[in-house]
């Protein structure tokens, strides 16, 4: 029997809370996202994660404990290898990623790469370096609308992107150079998390602008994952953010794209107003593009107290039978060398009104816990390959 009918899953992209056992093997020894952003701003409003105990589990400046937080609380720790985006949502659905997904945003792509990519698209390529899409843009695209080059760049995340422009290259030809770009890259020494076509209009530098046909070419989850199982039972599986496109589309039974993170919360709390049965999944992810790959923590620290405040619109919204848990997929320290992610615990907070006496959870050593919480929640079992056990305080 089911306790409760709908859950959320809200990720705070890269709200790490501490550096893992094992960071220094990523060179992360020190880092701390949160607590770094709280040392680094005059003010942290944060009153709604406040009292559900976000004080408790961390030792903040401008968030204080509570002696009766609202929800469960507790720390995660990633089991997988590597620290991106899709290694921590796979992982809290059930996978266990022994190989990173590859990031060149120190190196640029390999000149083999570049070179089987011209070859088989027929364009030549210019940019090759971790940038901001807008920047490039402005630097290359008069360069790309004069002589048909494609701009391939990448970021922090396991990406390549290419750039061109909707009227003169056309977007057919994008998705197809695209295409071709996702093939290559499903080698090993190559393979990225995502491909992403990044149309745009304009004919000179200062009017370029991205246009809505962004296309994501994104790896399928090699295994099962609960997003997976719970669709096949029937129940809802409902995406809001970057969540359909770390996924591929894979388990889901509805996709919402987000301008922003909030945005992305302004869905959710639509969908709270909605009845369904299963799963709410939502990534706020401009934490992590806009402020900790930027290294801003006065940034970082403004979207926390915007997100705080469409919580406290959120909440009211959460019925006795529903379940929110609100957690992160790896850090940003943005106060931390590099642009890089960090080697993070990550928060869980774990809100019902139907709970009562909330404490500390114990320490964890695998997100998958959360996609354990929720097969269990609907009476499934996972996979033989997929990990995590429940979290049996919560059911």
């Amino acid at each position: 029997m089911k306790r409760f009918k709908r859950i959320f899953v809200v990720v705070i992209d890269s709200l790490g809370i501490g550096a893992m056992d094992n960071a220094a093997q990523y060179g992360d020894e020190g880092s701390d996202t949160l607590g770094h952003i709280d040392a680094s701003v005059d003010h942290l409003l944060l009153p709604h994660l406040e009292k559900l105990g976000l004080g408790n589990l961390c030792a903040l400046n401008h968030v204080k404990p509570v002696a009766e937080p609202m929800a469960y609380y507790g720390r995660l720790n990633e089991a997988s290898v590597g620290k991106d985006t899709m290694t921590g949502h796979w992982e809290m659905m059930g996978l266990y990623i022994t190989k990173p997904f590859k990031t060149f945003t120190d190196t640029g792509f390999p000149k083999e790469l570049l070179e089987e990519l011209e070859k088989r698209t027929g364009h030549k390529i210019v940019g090759n370096k971790s940038a901001s899409g807008t920047e490039i843009m402005d630097e290359l695209g008069e360069h790309q609308i004069a002589t048909g080059d494609m701009i391939v760049y990448t970021s922090a995340d396991s990406v390549l992107q290419i750039c061109a422009n909707e009227d003169t290259f056309g977007l057919q030809e994008l998705y197809r150079c695209c295409e071709i770009a996702r093939e290559l890259t499903l080698k090993d020494e190559w393979k990225v998390g995502r491909v992403i076509a990044r149309p745009y209009v304009g004919m000179k530098k200062g009017e370029f602008k991205r246009t809505a046909n962004r296309h994501d070419y994104a790896l399928k989850p090699f295994g099962t994952t609960a997003l997976n199982l719970l669709k096949d039972k029937g129940l809802d599986v409902i995406s809001v953010g970057k969540i359909f496109d770390i996924f591929d589309g894979e388990g889901l039974t509805e996709g919402n794209k987000s301008q922003s993170s909030v945005h992305g919360m302004e869905q959710t709390i639509e969908i709270a107003k909605r009845d369904f049965n299963g799963l709410c999944f939502v990534n706020l992810v401009d934490f992590d593009a806009l402020w900790g790959h930027r290294r801003d923590p006065v940034g970082y620290g403004a979207e926390l107290e915007r997100f705080d405040e469409k919580l406290g619109e959120l909440l009211p919204l959460i019925k006795d039978d529903d379940l929110l848990l609100i957690t992160a997929d790896h850090g940003n320290d943005p106060t931390f060398k590099g642009s890089d992610h960090t080697k993070e615990r990550v928060p869980l907070l774990a809100y019902s009104p139907s709970y009562g006496n909330c404490k500390e959870l114990k320490e964890r050593n695998t997100f998958a816990v959360i996609g354990a919480t929720v097969l269990d929640n609907f009476g499934l079992h996972k996979d033989k390959d997929m990990i995590g056990e429940p979290i049996e305080e919560l059911l």
